[in-house]
């Protein structure tokens, strides 16, 4: 059974900073491509950082130079550094593994950031 889940999700003021955590279990992490989507209220889910299994990273305009994506292949577990948080920032933020070429693709049931203006 596979399972993504999150966390180091909360509370932060603007300009403060968060981790969150993907553990991953019952997929061969290496062989996937991580990322990290987030849903603000009222909004369509969004693409914020991706990692593919050859560590090569994308990210979204809006957190150019203040996310920083990254996976632990042996703790099979991917990170999003956030820093400089905005209130912009607040949402659930859900982590992806997706195997390319075999259709799997899985979700975590998301994680809570809230900045507050």
């Amino acid at each position: 059974q596979v399972q993504l889940v999150e966390s180091g999700g909360g509370l932060v003021q603007a300009g403060g900073s968060l981790r969150l955590s993907c553990a991953a279990s019952g997929i061969i992490f290496r062989f996937y491509d991580m990322a990290w989507y987030r849903q603000a209220p009222g909004k369509q889910r969004e693409l914020v950082a991706d990692i593919d299994r050859s560590d090569s990273v994308n990210y979204a305009d809006a957190v150019k130079g203040r996310f920083t994506i990254s996976r632990d292949n042996a703790k099979n577990t991917s990170y999003l550094q956030m820093n400089s948080l905005k209130p912009e920032d607040t949402a659930v933020y859900y982590c992806n593994a997706r195997l390319r070429g075999v259709g799997a693709d899985y979700w975590g049931k998301g994680t809570l950031v809230t900045v507050p203006s």
